[in-house]
């Protein structure tokens, strides 16, 4: 196979040894040398090697998304996206005018809405959003997918009734004087519609997969960890469909999938475990859930929320199930990915982890939002990865000081403390929650702020380092999947993954530089699969 040379460059290894070369040898799809510009072209260019000039560009180990949901993503490309929707008249509009759009008695579905971010009030009544779709069912997913609006229609779609029978977990959310719904459902109550509702097709997901796919690629993902079985029609669905995008169809993103619990069984009948593919598609974590999140007080605290007196969040599984769970996992040497925000929910999840022997693969915490001191040492494991996600930061301030009070507010996002503790920690968005960039990431890592704000972070002592960020969300994530010896750095004989930028981030001489910062190349096994 012809050798490629990447040259001219200034590329970052995050390797010790050369920590900063000029040129790549690839081949393969594996890099085979790296070094100057004239001593590769003199070794390496007489075998009729092609030649890429980088032209003086920045270049670093190709970035790794941690912890999304591409079938989310996808679904902005497919559904009504909300996300940034910075009031509840704007949400109304978008609704009023998409219902117009929808043949009467066809379900409307939207995704990403975030109240905290409305500058004219709260939630829309269930009046309102009648309103706004008087001839249309209506399912809308909150950004964090633990809360979702339904009109009056989608509610008889359900039948529902006063003593309808709620899915363990969740809740329709009644108004107190009329004990009439408000049109919010939290957590698995959405199951009720999602149940009634019309799948998409699978060539509509499929597709919907394959812009996903792309949007990361052009965003400088070269790999990406997601959680998709629930949103993709269950599992045997979901790894067909990644497995023709990219062992097919040669899409070319890296996805290592997370496999929601309740498919464990499927798993095992299909002779599928950790590691299972290849280094395109790989099976990765079982994924459960710990507790909610903090947006609607679901996430689970050791003491009350400061705007709450009396509530401490939900246990998504008490600890008994939750230790089934893991056991279950563990009989398939498979390791879990636990979705645990809470400080509560943390101290329940180590607890279950401390009483079983590690395997093969790293476990992974997911978020570990709102520590404690005395918790932040027992993450140090060399068998547990915390997946974190920077720009939670944006969603989250500043109500989330009300809703924790100042102490508490302390180890919230405690990037910093993780690391100085020597906790390996992976970088990620959970897109569609936040967006899918890496560089928004890395910017909320660094200042601890929305990009808009021009304060000094809501967390000062918690910020990270342009090299700490980055090597978050590039050896971080090659450690998430036990994947470093092939990834992460830029080394002879990893694979050739590459993300190139407009400028040199080292050299930025303030954050928000990055957000001027422009992705040029993102190179997959030697390949350029997207150029500006």
């Amino acid at each position: 196979m012809t050798k490629i040379i990447f040259t001219k460059g200034k590329v970052y290894t995050l390797e010790r040894d050369q920590p900063v070369v000029e040129s790549v040898v690839v081949e393969n799809g594996r890099v085979i040398d790296l070094g100057s510009h004239d001593d590769m072209i003199s070794q390496w260019g007489r075998h009729d090697a092609k030649i890429v000039d980088l032209q003086g560009k920045t270049v670093t180990p190709g970035l790794i998304d941690s912890h999304l949901h591409l079938s989310g993503v996808a679904l902005q490309f497919l559904d009504l996206n909300l996300v940034g929707v910075g009031s509840k008249k704007e949400m109304l509009e978008k609704i009023r005018e998409r219902a117009n759009e929808t043949e009467p008695g066809k379900w409307l579905s939207g995704l990403g809405f975030d109240e905290n971010l409305f500058a004219d009030g709260g939630l829309p009544t269930i009046q309102e959003l009648d309103e706004a779709a008087p001839h249309c069912p209506l399912f809308i997913k909150r950004v964090c997918h633990h809360a979702f609006l339904v009109n009056s229609k989608a509610l008889e779609m359900i039948q529902y009734h006063p003593s309808i029978e709620v899915p363990t977990g969740g809740s329709i959310v009644l108004d107190p004087n009329t004990q009439q719904p408000t049109g919010l459902l939290l957590e698995s109550a959405s199951t009720l519609v999602t149940d009634r509702m019309p799948e998409k097709t699978y060539d509509e997901l499929k597709h919907g997969l394959a812009l996903a796919m792309e949007h990361a690629m052009q965003r400088g993902l070269t790999s990406v960890h997601t959680n998709d079985p629930r949103y993709l029609g269950g599992f045997d669905q979901t790894y067909k469909m990644y497995d023709e995008l990219l062992n097919q169809e040669k899409k070319g993103l890296r996805c290592n999938l997370l496999i929601d619990y309740p498919f464990l069984n499927r798993l095992r009948e299909r002779g599928m475990y950790a590691g299972y593919g290849n280094d395109t598609l790989q099976i990765g974590a079982i994924k459960i859930f710990a507790d909610g999140a903090l947006g609607r007080r679901t996430a689970l605290l050791s003491q009350p929320y400061q705007d709450a007196p009396g509530e401490y969040g939900e246990a998504m599984q008490d600890k008994e199930t939750l230790y089934q769970m893991v056991k279950e996992s563990r009989e398939h040497s498979m390791p879990v990915a636990i979705h645990t925000i809470g400080d509560q929910a943390v101290e329940d999840v180590l607890q279950v982890l401390d009483q079983f022997s590690s395997v093969k693969y790293r476990d992974r915490i997911i978020h570990v939002s709102l520590l404690r001191e005395d918790l932040i040492q027992r993450l140090a494991k060399p068998s547990l990865v915390a997946d974190i996600q920077p720009r939670f930061v944006v969603g989250d301030y500043p109500w989330v000081q009300e809703r924790l009070g100042k102490e508490r507010i302390k180890y919230l996002y405690a990037w910093k403390s993780l690391l100085s503790a020597g906790v390996l920690c992976a970088g990620g968005s959970d897109a569609p929650v936040e967006p899918i960039d890496p560089l928004l990431g890395m910017h909320a890592a660094l200042t601890q702020r929305h990009p808009e704000d021009s304060h000094e972070g809501w967390n000062e002592k918690e910020k990270l380092s342009i090299q700490e960020a980055l090597e978050v969300f590039t050896i971080g994530g090659a450690y998430a999947t036990n994947e470093e010896d092939k990834k992460g750095t830029i080394a002879r004989g990893k694979l050739a993954d590459m993300t190139v930028y407009s400028r040199d981030l080292f050299e930025i001489e303030h954050p928000d530089e990055l957000l001027d910062t422009d992705i040029e190349m993102t190179i997959i096994g030697g390949e350029v699969l997207y150029q500006k």
